[in-house]
């Protein structure tokens, strides 16, 4: 097996990345895949945007609005923010504590395959004419009264893709447990590697009740359960428990990564140490702590009573307090720092501000006396948007133009980086800020339109005017891959000439093992202490030998494959006249079965790169 990189076909580069298990490689297809679906997420909420520019509006019927409504939110948290923030974790986390990959590279692979054909699945509920309609939250009472197939695709779909989010989860907790290099003790890993690991705590915990309650609720629709039927015994207030207490800590497992991309953000274009790492540290962990007991502040209006709603109240308030340290400690990180407004620093900036007011309007629903005024209305659209959009996705971008360079080895285009931050971030604050206020002059949410003559006309163009300069920012950065892919200009290994951590030690993009021998990491910001010291790259901390490489396997995609037939005949089972349902149940489970036979029963114990082979490329290298 050649180390050289090869001139292959477009089948023979498709077959790779659909058996591959390389972390890098299925970064790529998380990065891909989940900006697919932020694409349609991002249609389905300018066709939204549109039906509310006017009074009294029919661009689309009241039963379409409320698919749009559903498909958005469900597509934009589950199928486009989690892979996006996936494909950094992947591209970068085993990097930064200098492994060669991650722990389980057939189950990363196994992760991306479930996630994928669970959104697949979901998305496939267009085009045979069942797109739920029941809102992202999929209520009890209303989802267990729909017909139609809608609710079954979100529930199947969404058993399939947390089940890969779980796996990967699961993944990144051993690896970055294991597979740190020598020296890189807890608190010497990156503020992105402490994310991660956070973040895949909360995974292991939330994800389970929501598959619990997606379960719950595929029983009660498909076999005539009556778990959430209160008139049948059942409860429908457990439904929201289940859903929020995952909803609410999902939250944070899309916003901790966000964080820690702006960690090393500000650190690299202040060309300072990050300011106060240990309270940064301390105050991840924290969030991750307290964000398992503040879900019921979604459920104030329910009928709790004063004192479950007085003590979910305080959790709230004080989940602030770890986000405020983190706050100041970068705005100290920048303080006397040699600063320097690239792209991605511009979206780092911009995103204090914005995720603050998100923060800010949080607090103010947190109070339950509060909430029961505000709770339906526009105000809860823009503090939800203010938090997802002005913290996930400013980081999803800064992540993108700050690591394209370590990922595919070129650098998006920074004068078009520009345009596409000031089209989102204007258009962004267009959008949403004047929704605060449409909130407070009583514009209920999820409704489909609104009579002339309530005051509602010029506040919801300015916000729909606001979305299509956010669209014209996306289609920039589409513009840009296209340029930088084409024009394939090759970077060196620190392409922004002040990288800290160990990703930036290797050339651009990595080699597929990564790292010829292991590095030995002496203290935090590893490779700027032998930066700083006149050394070219990191010390090493083992003599150069063979090194271990899993093989690819196509077991995954199959695995994945199975489960997403099975679920169509689950779905359809029950319709009257249907002879197949139960068959190709029974068919898919079995393929899905057959393949983890398969890969139980194989003996497939990888194969090596011979040290000569690494001494080889070492010499081209120092030849070049």
């Amino acid at each position: 097996m050649s180390t050289n990189a090869q001139k292959r076909g477009f089948g023979a580069t498709i077959w790779d990345y659909l058996t591959t298990v390389d972390h890098k490689k299925i970064a790529h297809l998380y990065l891909i895949a989940g900006g697919l679906f932020f694409l349609i997420g991002g249609l389905e909420a300018l066709f939204i945007r549109i039906q509310l520019l006017k009074p009294n509006n029919d661009f689309v019927s009241a039963g379409l609005f409320n698919e749009l409504l559903t498909m958005h939110g469900t597509t934009m948290i589950f199928l486009a923010a989690m892979p996006l923030v996936f494909a950094f974790m992947n591209a970068v986390m085993p990097l930064q504590i200098g492994a060669r990959d991650v722990a389980f590279p057939f189950l990363n692979s196994l992760g991306f395959w479930l996630f994928l054909f669970g959104g697949l699945f979901l998305n496939l509920s267009w085009f045979l004419d069942a797109a739920p309609n029941a809102g992202w939250t999929s209520y009890a009472s209303l989802s267990i009264a729909q017909t139609g197939h809608g609710i079954d695709f979100y529930a199947l779909g969404l058993q399939i893709a947390g089940l890969g989010t779980l796996i990967g989860g699961i993944n990144f907790l051993v690896t970055i447990i294991n597979m740190r290099a020598p020296g890189m003790t807890y608190m010497r890993m990156p503020m992105f590697t402490w994310t991660t690991f956070v973040v895949s705590a909360l995974i292991l915990f939330a994800f389970p009740p929501l598959t619990v309650g997606l379960f719950l609720m595929t029983f009660d629709r498909m076999f005539g359960a009556n778990f959430f039927d209160a008139a049948m015994g059942g409860n429908t207030i457990i439904w929201e428990h289940f859903f929020w207490i995952f909803g609410h800590p999902e939250v944070y497992i899309l916003i901790l990564p966000a964080f820690g991309i702006f960690s090393e953000i500000f650190a690299i274009f202040s060309r300072k140490r990050l300011f106060g790492y240990s309270s940064m540290v301390f105050a991840t962990v924290l969030i991750g702590f307290l964000g398992f007991m503040v879900w019921a502040h979604h459920m104030f209006t329910t009928g709790l009573g004063p004192i479950a709603n007085s003590i979910f109240a305080v959790a709230t308030m004080a989940i602030a307090v770890p986000t405020g340290i983190k706050i100041f400690n970068w705005l100290f990180t920048m303080w006397g720092g040699s600063i320097r407004f690239t792209t991605p620093m511009l979206w780092a900036v911009a995103f204090i501000p914005s995720f603050l007011m998100g923060g800010v309007t949080g607090v103010m629903l947190g109070s339950a006396a509060q909430d029961y005024q505000y709770h339906d209305t526009y105000f809860v659209v823009a503090h939800f948007h203010y938090v997802i959009v002005g913290g996930v996705v400013f980081a999803l971008f800064a992540g993108a133009h700050l690591y394209w360079p370590k990922m595919f080895g070129t650098m998006l285009n920074e004068v078009l980086g520009k345009i596409t931050f000031v089209l989102f971030f204007v258009g962004f604050h267009m959008t949403f800020f004047i929704q605060h206020f449409l909130g407070l002059w009583g514009m209920p949410r999820r409704v489909f339109t609104y009579l002339p003559g309530q005051g509602f006309e010029t506040s919801n163009v300015v916000s729909s005017i606001g979305a299509f300069l956010m669209a014209a920012g996306v289609i920039v950065l589409l513009i840009n891959v296209v340029i930088t892919s084409v024009k394939n200009e090759k970077v060196g290994n620190d392409p922004w000439g002040d990288g800290r951590t160990l990703e930036w030690a290797l050339s651009s993009p990595p080699p597929y093992y990564n790292f010829k021998q292991l590095p030995l990491v002496r203290g935090l910001d590893a490779y700027w202490i032998e930066k700083m010291e006149g050394k070219k790259g990191m010390t090493p901390a083992e003599p150069l030998g063979d090194i271990h490489m899993p093989n690819n396997s196509f077991i995954p995609f199959l695995i994945s494959l199975g489960l997403f037939i099975a679920a169509f005949g689950a779905m359809y089972h029950g319709d009257e006249g249907n002879t197949w349902g139960i068959p190709v149940l029974i068919f898919g489970l079995l393929f899905t079965l057959g393949s983890m036979f398969v890969r139980s029963i194989k003996d497939d114990h990888g194969y090596h790169i011979p040290k000569e082979e690494l001494i080889d490329d070492n010499d081209k290298g120092v030849k070049a």
